[in-house]
């Protein structure tokens, strides 16, 4: 199963995804690759961070799910390696902006897709000035967010609200039980 998690700047996805895949050893994340700078407080494996050329080059080769331009810099899920999608080798965990969601939906119709919200515009602010984002950056993924959030609203299998990590963490995983089971 491919499972994609989107939504806004600041709405807690890594956060989220990162905690989602340490409770269910059937999920494997996909690490995005970007061309944009590590920002002080990420970790040097939350992307893979490459430059524009190599980036580009990897579009032309088909190699990757979905990509998208946003803010100056690319971003995209790389097409898995076929050895890791056998069957049984778990579920794949996508997390992505909505541009890209769109676009994994189009080539896998069958795909889950959980749009994530902020409990509120400040709280998302507060978030992404949390994180050390700049202040130009941080008014243009706010304005971004408001266009947005009414087509991940409609794209989404599910929405959820992140007020809380730990009750978003275990609706989402509950969400994807049900989808197992089906």
């Amino acid at each position: 199963m491919i499972i994609v998690v989107s939504g806004p700047g600041g709405v807690g996805k890594g956060t989220i995804v990162g905690e989602m895949v340490r409770r269910d050893p059937q999920l494997r994340l996909s690490r995005s690759w970007t061309t944009r700078a590590r920002r002080p407080s990420e970790s040097d494996d939350a992307y893979v961070f490459t430059d524009t050329a190599s980036f580009e080059q990897r579009i032309a080769a088909g190699g990757f799910l979905e990509w998208t331009e946003f803010l100056g810099n690319y971003y995209g899920s790389p097409v898995p390696d076929p050895q890791t999608l056998r069957d049984g080798d778990g579920d794949l965990v996508l997390e992505i902006e909505v541009d890209g969601a769109q676009q994994v939906k189009r080539l896998h119709p069958d795909a889950l897709l959980l749009f994530v919200l902020p409990p509120s515009r400040e709280e998302q602010e507060r978030r992404l000035r949390g994180r050390g984002d700049p202040d130009d950056k941080v008014h243009a993924r706010l304005k971004k967010a408001e266009v947005e959030e009414p087509v991940g609203r409609d794209l989404a299998d599910h929405v959820v609200v992140n007020d809380d990590l730990d009750a978003t963490v275990d609706e989402m995983l509950a969400i994807i039980d049900h989808a197992r089971a089906q």
